[in-house]
């Protein structure tokens, strides 16, 4: 019987990624509901033995082979039971706020619970290429659950180092409305920009917009070789005002950017808010169709900033997300100075555009399959290759990985499953390829002996699961086979805190505590 992962509650804004079909079925053995999200007449997940074989290979979407499979699939769904397909998102803002959340003294909302941006919040170990572009890692081990290997894609672009980059040209959104009064809102957000435009150079240009009911230009685009003191009064004089009107902020934001717009340099709007609209417009898709124009023809891309400790998390993924950028979220000075000085350049900087990648799994070897997250990025199978359809934006010194829950058939050996990620060069547009590939005997014999990245990644997946799932069980268990629960999984994430000298492991093990003293 086909098994899916749990599904966000009611409340959740999902982005539609064309074709999108989700899909609930009960599991009646574990009892409870997991998730399967799939392309319209697609079945992405399971029955891999069901699929297509060229040579024993799963036929990567768009090859002849798949075509074939169109015309004997009875529900005319291509390559259905052997290939995933999704849109990169390096998104973080889920986990940053469920942290806030749970610091609190409360859980988060299990609408507002990506996995993938849990596990795309920590420090991978995975090799980067030269130039622009991705290296490709796939790696894994089994759980104790008989027959279920996690098994993890890594993609990484090109170190973020210190040297010349093209110039920035930012315009700062910045929400002044009465509901940023609050202590660490627009403080920390004036903070944040004072700290960014002290980090850019001389030759990276800066805009400001602010808005509460109505939206207002109050610096244009201005270069800062000079000016950085210009730059920093405007900032200082943000104070706040009325209702949250986000669609205006947005729109005036865009066409200031397009006003100040730098050809060769990266033109991108920072929107700092806590999402929380409430006067004009507050649906993302009919905000950025106002400005799609600016959008496309220009390539202006969104780089959204939550703070706040009531936030409007769907709305801001949203927008980052039909505005080709991400999201972060920062609660305080320590996330402030990560966010706009230590992933500064791939905040700004982009080093690929529309980046998807795709899985096939083996169908001689892989029963079924299930992606952790991405629940609302998905992308049709047929659509990996086409280059009008949208993907993600990545800079330099990103990493983004998937995981994969994966059961082998009894006694399977050979090859697992080739993952490949395809992007659009920024400037050329000229699309790119690279693949990496697993066998069954690579797969480490268990999750907690496998290296120690790795078990982060499934530490975060783990907890991820587990607060999206609001177990009934004591020990807090999820769905996301292996998950020992909370009790245990504080404890290895304590573990890997200590043999990672990692900040980030440890506060992942400070959250995974806090949650269980709850649960």
């Amino acid at each position: 019987m086909e098994q899916q992962y749990p599904t966000p509650g009611p409340g959740t804004a999902h982005r539609r990624t064309r074709g999108l079909r989700v899909t609930l079925l009960a599991l009646a053995a574990t009892g409870g509901l997991l998730l399967t999200a799939c392309s319209a007449g697609q079945d992405n997940s399971s029955s891999a033995d069901r699929s297509n074989r060229t040579g024993g290979l799963p036929a990567p979407a768009g090859s002849a082979a798949a075509g074939e499979q169109r015309a004997e699939s009875p529900d005319d769904s291509p390559s259905a039971d052997h290939l995933s397909t999704f849109a990169l998102d390096v998104d973080t803002a889920s986990y940053g706020y469920a942290r806030r959340v749970l610091a609190d003294g409360r859980l988060p909302d299990p609408s507002q619970v990506r996995p993938e941006e849990f596990v795309n919040s920590f420090r991978q170990d995975y090799d980067r290429p030269d130039g622009n572009g991705f290296s490709v890692t796939v790696d894994g081990a089994r759980t104790d659950r008989a027959g279920w290997s996690l098994v993890r894609v890594g993609l990484a672009t090109r170190a973020a180092d210190s040297g010349e980059r093209p110039p920035a040209a930012l315009t700062f959104v910045v929400d002044v409305s009465g509901s940023m009064g609050e202590p660490g809102r627009l403080d920390l957000a004036k903070k944040s920009l004072d700290t960014m435009t002290d980090q850019l150079g001389d030759d990276d240009s800066v805009a400001l917009v602010t808005f509460s009911d109505e939206a207002r230009t109050v610096l244009p685009m201005t270069r800062l070789g000079g000016h950085r003191g210009r730059v920093h009064g405007a900032v200082d004089d943000l104070e706040t005002e009325d209702s949250t009107n986000l669609g205006a902020g947005v729109e005036k934001g865009y066409a200031t950017a397009t006003d100040g717009l730098r050809e060769g340099a990266t033109n991108r709007v920072v929107l700092i808010s806590d999402g929380l609209a409430n006067t004009g417009d507050t649906h993302a898709d009919s905000i950025l169709e106002r400005v799609s124009r600016e959008r496309r023809d220009h390539g202006i891309t969104l780089f959204g900033v939550g703070v706040g400790s009531d936030y409007g998390d769907a709305l801001m993924e949203r927008l980052a997300d039909k505005g080709d950028g991400h999201t972060a979220y920062v609660s305080g000075d320590d996330d402030a100075r990560k966010v706009f000085v230590d992933q500064l350049p791939q905040n700004i900087e982009l080093t690929a555009r529309d980046a998807k990648a795709q899985v096939a799994f083996d169908p001689e070897t892989v029963a079924e399959f299930h992606l952790v997250g991405y629940d609302d990025r998905k992308v049709a199978d047929e659509d990996f290759r086409d280059d009008n359809v949208d993907g993600g934006e990545v800079g330099p010194g990103h990493t983004v990985t998937a995981l994969y829950a994966v059961r082998t058939k009894p006694g399977a050996d050979g090859h697992l499953a080739t993952a490949s990620v395809r992007w659009l060069d920024p400037k050329s547009r000229a699309p790119h390829e690279e693949s990496g590939q697993l066998e069954t005997g690579a797969l480490h014999d268990d999750v907690w002996s496998a290296p120690s990245r790795f078990q982060v990644t499934a530490t975060a997946a783990y907890f991820a699961d587990t607060l999206r799932t609001r177990s009934p069980e004591p020990d807090g268990t999820g769905s996301l086979p292996g998950n020992p629960g909370l009790g245990e999984l504080g404890e290895h994430a304590h573990a890997l805190a200590k043999k990672t000298e990692d900040r980030d492991v440890d506060q992942l093990a400070e959250a995974i505590d806090e949650a269980s003293s709850m649960k």
